[in-house]
Formats: structure tokens, sequence, C-alpha cells
């Protein structure tokens, strides 16, 4: 007997919901955004190494060995909820199918094309009475990890106007008439399970840096790692030369970051990202790294006694606090420095012979000052007589005025006459004054 064509009808608009559903799944969909699946605080000491742990059994290429059995499909029949379940049938996407019990053999098909149709129903070609119970569809991607399940609850029937199909809410329930084929529906046309990709290009992981403040979409990023060995450095180049991830991060599938030394400005945000296309991977680790003080050293241990041997060594001052390292920078003398310094030594020079040739000058105007007051007391002074010698003494010094013509009032014609000698050119005359003035006086 034949289902109802309103069965049929049904079944398929159900059987393309059911694709619908699954394909859209997050491990069935390529482009789904990274989640994040860790979040953690790590704290370092600077000078140390520090290792950001990154690692998915996910990731590790190298589980394709396996190639075309990685992808399987099979169906069990558990006889009641909470009974066992035992295996009826399974293929691997190499073509190859198994039947476990003589008695389905050949009663129980799947499509040879499953794995490039995406649609693994399983079809019964004369139902019996001890094929009631619930059925499950299992999807196992070894190399992916991944893992789909599908239900379907068969019931068994006489009547053919009772033969249908409906959702129970949780699974899809189809009514079967005894002795008819029955389809067991389960479809999933996601690429992972379909199509088989080259792994080394559908593999990536890539470490991000975020300085503090620095918000996700905006951060720094450090390695790009590829599945077919190529491997790309960004970031600062202070950062550049000390972050490192294992040569065979993909064949470990280990991508843990390493920081050596770890310096003081390391701090921030290191993210961790894992996709893998084929595969339908993408993860997210967060770490948000905090660098430390380093650990004192201890002090070395004293030799046993009250500390007076000579193997004693003091140790360090715990009062004085660590302070930061002082640089001191020379910075090298410029041209215009010399020049400088030289116009400083020639000013000063100048000064000093400026200040020599005033106080020469003070000096002489001072003696010539000197010399006229000496010739003005010796004039001025009344009734006192004068010595010729003091008067040879100061006529060297008056022989310059010789030239000079003054027209003075004399008191008496010695006085007159004793200035007409001294102006004139003629040698003088050997006077004896003293006579002269007691002839003088004598009158």
């Amino acid at each position: 007997m034949e289902l109802p064509s309103g069965a049929l009808l049904w079944k398929l608009l159900l059987l393309e919901s059911f694709a619908v559903l699954l394909s859209s799944g997050p491990s069935g969909s390529p482009t789904a955004g990274s989640s994040v699946v860790s979040e953690s605080a790590v704290s370092w000491a600077a000078g140390t190494q520090a290792v950001l742990r990154c690692q998915s059994p996910r990731m590790v290429w190298t589980q394709d060995r396996l190639h075309d059995r990685q992808r399987v499909v099979h169906w069990d029949l558990s006889g009641g909820p909470g009974g066992p379940a035992r295996r009826l049938v399974d293929m691997y996407s190499a073509g190859e199918q198994r039947v476990y019990e003589p008695r389905d053999r050949g009663r129980l098909l799947l499509s040879p094309s499953a794995f490039h149709d995406g649609n693994f129903s399983l079809l019964i070609r004369e139902v019996e009475e001890g094929d009631e119970g619930l059925y499950t569809c299992n999807l196992h991607h070894h190399y992916c990890h991944l893992y789909e399940s599908l239900a379907v609850r068969l019931e068994v029937t006489d009547d053919p106007q009772a033969a249908r199909a409906y959702w129970d809410g949780e699974k899809e329930v189809l009514a079967a008439v005894r002795g008819a084929p029955a389809l067991l529906t389960c479809v999933n046309r996601a690429h992972v399970w379909t199509d088989r990709h080259l792994e080394e290009a559908q593999q990536v992981a890539h470490w991000d840096r975020q300085p503090p403040g620095v918000p996700h979409d905006r951060a720094d990023r450090l390695l790009d790692l590829y599945a077919s060995g190529e491997r790309r450095a960004y970031g600062p180049p202070f950062l550049r030369d000390r972050v490192a991830v294992g040569a065979d991060a993909f064949a470990r599938g280990d991508f843990s970051l390493s920081i050596d030394p770890l310096e003081p400005a390391d701090e921030g945000t290191y993210s961790c990202h894992l996709h893998h296309h084929y595969c339908g991977l993408h993860e997210r680790r967060v770490f948000h790294l905090r660098v430390t003080e380093p650990a004192a050293e201890p002090p070395p241990r004293a030799w046993p006694g009250n500390g007076s041997g000579h193997g004693s060594v003091p140790g360090p001052d715990p009062t004085l606090a660590r302070g930061r390292s002082v640089i001191n920078v020379i910075v090298p003398e410029g041209r215009a420095h010399f020049f400088q310094q030289l116009g400083y030594v020639l000013a000063t020079l100048l000064l000093f012979i400026l200040l020599l040739i005033t106080v020469v000058l003070a000096t002489r105007q001072r003696r010539r000052g000197g010399y006229e007051y000496s010739d003005k007391k010796l004039a001025k002074a009344p009734g006192k007589d004068v010595n010729l010698a003091e008067f040879a003494a100061a006529k060297e010094d008056q022989a310059p005025y010789r030239s000079e013509d003054i027209q003075l009032d004399y008191k008496n014609n010695i006085l007159k006459e004793r200035a007409e000698l001294a102006h004139s050119p003629l040698p003088a005359k050997s006077i004896d004054l003293d006579k002269e003035f007691r002839k003088e006086y004598c009158k």
C-alpha cells in the first residue's frame, strides 16, 4: 500500500523545514560570528615568560588522515523511553553501507548519494510490527568533532486511513500501514556534511591585542597563522620580536602565545581567534594580562651564629624604596655653544682693557695736577725766600710753557726780568737772587 497523497505532500514540506532548521544551526553555519568561549584575567611578573593558553582539538588538521571516513551517518532504534538502543545501519561518506541485523539486509536502505545530496533519510521497504519505536538519525564528523541527531517516532497501524505524519512538538511522528514502505526523513544540507574542502585553505588562527582603554573593534593584530604554514607578524616593534606561537600549532591544536621577556608596557587585553571555515568553527578566547613587579630575590643564607662570621653577607636595606631607573643623557655641544663661550671671553677681555686704560689715564691726570699745585703754591707765598734749588727742580716741568707769550703784570722789575729770561731762547744767566733781594730791601 502507498501513503495518501496528502501525507506525502506534508512529509515533503516537513522535510524542507527540517533541512532549513539543521542548516541554520550554529555548527553548520560557515558565517557564524566568533563566540567567546572563555575570558580570564592573568598576571605575570615583569622579566619572566608569559604564556597565554589557547588550545582546541578541533583545529588539528592532521586528524583528517582518514579522509572520507571522517563523516558517518547511522540509524539507531530504541524500543521505549529509557530503553537500550540498537544499531540498525550506518554509512561512511565514501559510500560504504553496513546493516547490522541479517533480517534487515535488503529491507533498510540509505541513498548512496546521501553525502552529496544531504539527504540521510532511511527507507523501510516493508514495515513490521517489531519496527515500532523511536528512531534516531545520527551524523558524526570525527575530524570536526561535530555530532548532530534527529529523532523520528514510527507507529504501525492496520488502518490505511490512519496513515499520517505529524509533529508532536518535539519530534516527527509517522504512522505507517503494516507491510507498506515507510520513509524516515533526515536531511542536513550544510556544506560540512556534503562537501570536503582543503583544510589548509579553511583554517586560520590569529592573535589580537588591545592596549588599556582601547575597544575591541580597534584592537591591533599581532599574528596570523595559516594551516598551510604561512605566518604574518604585525604589532609594534617592541612587542613583535618577543611574541611567538609554536611551529607545530596546527599539528597539536595548541596556539598558545608566549611573551618573553615580559615588560610593563605589554599590559592589555589579548584575544585568540580560531576559525575553521570547513568545520564551521569560530571561537575566541580573551585574556586580560596584568604585569606585576618582579619578585625580590631572597637574601643569601648566613652562617649559623651571631652574624659576625666572614661568610655573613648583609641583606638589602628594607627601608629603601624601589624607584624607577634614571638614565643620564649627555647631549653633545653644538657650534653655536662654542661661539657663545668665545663671545663671553672676548667681552670680559675688552672690559678688562677699558678698565686698565681708565686707571692709567686717571693716574697721569692726578700727577699733572700735583705739579701745577706746587707751582701755584710757590708763587703765592708772601715774604718767603725762594730757594734757587727748588726753583731749578721745577724749572724742567715748566719748560713746555716757554714758547707761550704770556702777558702778565709784574710788581717789580726783578720778576719781569725773570719771566723774560724764562721765555727767552738765550741761555739763562747766573744771577744771584739773594744779592738782588738785598739790594731791593736796602732801597
